[in-house]
């Protein structure tokens, strides 16, 4: 009986997911069909720059400290991240789809008059009553964060931890992103890369990141560690006995704010809580440093900003270069989702081309810094032997229909209508030039990658000259053993070629693309099948 019933309601909750994504697919169609495809990218720049007056007048001073300052724009990110992404385009989409259909989504009075005066129909009182539901369970979750971290400072060991060991801290990073053994050669991690960068933090002793299972390594005579969490826990009775009275207060500002219609301390208590631990911390025990990658571009931590003010460097650093939306002939679109919500304070870019990018995003406030390439991801995998000279191919992996019309994206450029000409195109040049093609897909994606694409894959690489790289190879690698470089735009990886003294072009079958767009930062773009033979014949030498 269990087993039927089981079985019932997954087979109920299949047909709710199929006729909801048939809804998101009807709704991206009709997008195109009236020529507004741009219409959520529309929506998501006006929530990324409206600014929330009401909460800017009324912000408590125990709930948010340092954040304070920036109360407003902190909360806003927070949105953006929580329930401003894939999932708000798919309501957006379903409500298209649907005929009379009406947005219903966890959304707060503001962001819902946004969404009407962009002509989309809202439920106004459904989704009032999914945000104050959603804000509830987030206030609760905010009090076993304050709950969780007491319990851990009661039974903690914080003698361990290096209080007088200067250290800084990477955020966010993988398996691949740490140091790796590759028979003498160079790893090409964001870490090696941080630790041979002249303007690095100086006199640290360690360098700390949360990717579990990971074993300790020594680069440079500086110590690699694993770490469990970003904070240490509370050190000693007095430091648990005040973030308790702490935990008190914020508490029932946040319970009495939220029944006043005053949702973003309630909103907010989970971010709070770790700012608050970083207030009852001992000098000595935060981070000289702490790094941020552009993976998670919008929100700044509530507890960054009581770092910083005690004395820890907050640094965002860009292990990649496409960001920025494509040229149209009418001009440039508006920067994409979330890139003007931005506070970070040090901005570590690649070239001049992405310091005007981060001054167009958050104007002259922020400190920016030209480093050139950042490695980030780096593998001990094996290269394929070559037993000719090749050419570095880089594309970028189409998803499938289903997922590629839910990231709002403004115009139709990484599908396979792009993607399968582009690696054609490049495999039967230098092909007829007996040149091998050393192929690098960006990730694995699994299921996510378009069938059409997995399909063209599947014949290229049975051709002798085409050489498919692993993925969790370095580019750096790939170009190392290249004699050119041929990018999908508007990947790194042609900066990074440039970069090593390598011939370097974007490929662009289609011709949509401008040839003077900033976002190639310099590189020529090329298109159609003349123009890439002309290029190999003038840079590459054929035998």
């Amino acid at each position: 009986m269990i087993n039927k019933l089981v079985s019932f309601f997954r087979k109920l909750l299949k047909r709710r997911q199929c006729a909801r994504l048939r809804h998101v697919m009807r709704g991206y169609q009709m997008l195109k069909k009236s020529g507004s495809i741009d219409r959520i990218a529309r929506v998501k720049q006006a929530l990324t720059e409206h600014c929330l007056g009401r909460v800017s007048r009324n912000l408590s001073g125990t709930v948010m400290r340092q954040g304070a300052g920036f109360g407003e724009a902190v909360i806003r990110q927070y949105l953006l991240v929580r329930i401003g992404g894939l999932n708000l385009n798919k309501a957006l989409l379903v409500a298209l789809g649907k005929k009379n259909g009406r947005v219903v989504f966890p959304l707060p009075k503001e962001w819902r008059e946004i969404l009407t005066q962009h002509g989309f129909k809202v439920e106004h009182l459904r989704s009032s009553l999914l945000w104050q539901l959603y804000v509830g369970t987030i206030f609760f979750y905010g009090i076993l964060q304050i709950g969780k971290i007491l319990l851990a400072g009661l039974f903690s060991r914080n003698d361990l931890w290096p209080l007088q060991k200067n250290h800084v801290f990477f955020t966010d990073l993988g398996p691949g992103n740490l140091p790796q053994q590759i028979e003498g050669r160079k790893s090409h991690d964001v870490i090696s890369w941080y630790l041979q960068w002249s303007g690095r933090t100086t006199g640290i002793a360690s360098v700390h990141h949360t990717v579990r299972n990971a074993q300790p390594v020594c680069v440079s005579g500086v110590d690699v560690l694993p770490t469990v969490r970003v904070l240490p826990d509370l050190m000693g009775m007095r430091a648990v006995i005040s973030y308790a009275l702490w935990g008190m207060r914020a508490i029932a500002i946040a319970a009495f704010d939220c029944l006043c219609g005053r949702w973003w301390h309630a909103l907010l208590l989970n971010q709070a809580a770790l700012a608050a631990q970083v207030r009852a911390l001992p000098a000595g025990a935060l981070a000289q440093e702490y790094l941020f990658h552009n993976s998670g571009w919008i929100y700044r931590p509530l507890w960054t900003y009581e770092a910083q003010q005690r004395g820890s460097e907050i640094t965002f650093y860009f292990y990649s270069t496409n960001c920025e939306n494509f040229k149209r002939p009418e001009g440039y679109p508006p920067l994409a989702y979330g890139w003007k919500a931005m506070t970070w304070p040090r901005y570590l870019v690649w070239d001049e081309y992405q310091a005007d990018f981060v001054r167009r995003a958050v104007g002259a406030r922020a400190q920016i810094i030209i480093v050139g390439p950042i490695w980030f991801h780096s593998s001990a995998a094996e290269m394929p032997r070559l037993d000719r000279p090749g050419v570095g191919v880089f594309d970028v992996t189409p998803h499938r229909a289903s997922r590629y019309c839910t990231l709002g994206m403004d115009m139709e450029f990484y599908t396979p209508a792009v993607a399968n000409p582009f690696l054609e195109h490049v495999s039967d040049v230098l092909n007829k030039y007996r040149l091998l093609m050393l192929w690098k897909r960006k990730r694995q994606i699994g299921r996510l990658a378009h069938p059409h694409y997995g399909h063209l894959a599947d014949r290229l690489v049975e051709r002798s000259h085409v050489l498919l790289v692993d993925p969790d190879i370095s580019a750096i690698r790939v170009i190392e053993a290249s004699v050119a470089v041929v990018s999908m735009p508007f990947t790194s990886t042609a900066l990074i070629a440039r970069e090593m003294g390598k011939p370097s072009i974007y490929y662009d079958p289609t011709g949509l693309l401008q040839g003077d767009d900033r976002a190639a930062h310099g590189i020529p773009v090329l298109s159609g099948v003349e123009e890439l033979a002309a290029w190999l014949s003038a840079h590459v030498t054929i035998q």
